[in-house]
């Protein structure tokens, strides 16, 4: 089945592999808890790169297997159409991504914004989230440039509408810039 209509969809995700013979794929979760996937998720949408129309999926049932969630798409019979769902990216609809407490976030609200420091100086624009296994780092460019910045929850002071507050340690700007 073919997604349509406005709802905005949040990539959580990407296929790693197929799985054993019963179209199972496994899933490779970029929030690193893959018990989202069996808890919140009952309908994925798959999609070969970012610019592709993603495809929904109901999700048959979803277990966790370490650091990733064994999911069972509606419709992938064998481990030939699970194979062929290998390598694409995973989205949820927005309304789906569970309930955060009062000092989370999701690294979605930081992309596409504003950065300014607490003083209101202008760092640049975020454009993307890089997981490296360790830290993830919040791009921002500005004047061409890239700085990479940890997202640490004692940076973060504030996520607006149009704009993210850091507050950084002196330095951290002019070292990797």
């Amino acid at each position: 089945m073919v997604a349509n209509g406005p709802e905005e969809l949040v990539l959580v995700g990407k296929v790693s592999k197929a799985h054993g013979i019963r179209g199972e794929i496994k899933v490779y979760p970029y929030s690193g808890q893959p018990e989202q996937f069996a808890a919140d998720y009952h309908c994925i949408l798959l999609s070969k790169d970012t610019d592709s129309v993603p495809v929904a999926y109901a999700v048959e049932r979803a277990r966790v297997q370490g650091k990733q969630v064994l999911l069972k798409p509606e419709s992938c019979s064998d481990r030939t159409a699970a194979q062929m769902l290998v390598g694409q990216l995973v989205y949820v609809p927005e309304e789906d991504l569970p309930e955060l407490g009062e000092d989370q976030f999701y690294l979605q609200e930081l992309q596409g914004k504003e950065v300014v420091d607490i003083s209101g100086n202008l760092l640049g624009r975020s454009s993307h989230i890089i997981d490296t296994g360790a830290q993830d780092l919040l791009v921002i460019l500005r004047a061409g440039k890239e700085y990479l910045i940890p997202v640490v929850g004692d940076f973060i002071v504030a996520i607006e509408e149009e704009r993210v507050v850091l507050d950084l340690p002196p330095g951290l700007m002019e070292i990797n810039g």
